[in-house]
């Protein structure tokens, strides 16, 4: 009885850690949007990060000790840090042009993207009803897109590209030595963001303006948090119960959205945006059902 109460408790903190989470990256990506009106995406993601870094090293070293800070594979840890940067230059860039709801809502095919990967180029078994949930998601993603329609913009193709480096990101936690924590890929790709875009920031870098000192502050420290809250809620709960939690950051994007840029995206981009979140619920949950041994 104590042990069931417990693990309800370590469930709920788990689900509130991963709501909380998600709304820490929504004022993220808002930060980065409001900032990306004056500086590049790229000098973005390096003031991130590199601010950012010594609160991983402390995250890190707190919750793994000192071995979360060793790395049996730096090179597969650069690797992630490449598909990572190239997945936030490609989100944030995207935010110039498209409202923070509408970008947010295709970046969710991520999961579609992750099951077809895995089918098409790992071998690994996917069965029909996976399948039918990744088609229908792309539906979802030519309702919100529209191509060849006058409504049609190009740059929504951005948030697509996004989805596709994330799914290859957390695929590649496959090659990530065993031995190391969550923690140990939290603070490596961190640091492997801050020094692959320190290397193409000088082309890119503008003076920051003093009013801006607290933007990038706040991104890095809303960034980080979020990334915690929700690496320690996929800790205390089942998968299949706060994964899909990470969908109400379109609810979060849509409300930020209209308070600062009074964005509201058409019917299409929500209609689309359901049958999305629709397919990739369900595939979530079939993942877990086929890993758990249930048919």
């Amino acid at each position: 009885m104590q042990a069931t109460l417990e693990t309800r408790r370590a469930t709920l903190a788990g689900m509130a850690m991963m709501c909380v989470g998600v709304a820490c990256l929504c004022v993220n990506d808002a930060l980065a949007k409001a900032l990306a009106s004056n500086y590049s995406p790229l000098q973005i993601l390096f003031l991130r990060n590199l601010i950012a870094l010594p609160f991983a090293i402390l995250i890190a070293a707190a919750m793994g000790g000192t071995a979360a800070l060793r790395s049996h594979r730096p090179v597969t840890h650069l690797l992630r840090g490449l598909l990572w940067i190239s997945a936030a230059f490609l989100f944030f860039s995207s935010l110039k042009y498209l409202a923070l709801a509408e970008a947010t809502a295709l970046v969710f095919v991520a999961p579609l993207f992750i099951t077809a990967i895995s089918a098409l180029f790992l071998r690994d078994p996917v069965g029909w009803r996976r399948w039918l949930a990744v088609l229908v998601g792309f539906a979802g993603v030519l309702i919100a897109v529209r191509p060849g329609a006058a409504a049609f913009q190009p740059a929504s193709l951005l948030p697509i590209a996004t989805a596709l480096f994330y799914a290859a990101l957390m695929i590649s936690a496959r090659w990530v030595d065993r031995r190391e924590s969550v923690w140990t890929l939290l603070l490596y790709l961190t640091g492997a963001g801050a020094l692959l875009s320190l290397l193409v920031v000088p082309f890119v870098w503008v003076p920051v303006q003093p009013e801006d000192y607290w933007l990038f502050a706040a991104i890095a420290l809303f960034g980080t948090a979020g990334m915690t809250l929700m690496t320690q809620a996929f800790r205390l709960a089942p998968a299949v119960v706060v994964a899909p939690l990470d969908y109400t950051a379109l609810v979060w994007a849509t409300l930020i959205g209209w308070l600062f840029w009074n964005e509201l995206p058409d019917s299409p981009v929500f209609v689309g945006a359901a049958i999305i979140v629709a397919s990739g619920v369900f595939t979530i949950w079939r993942e877990n059902r086929v890993h758990s041994g249930t048919s």
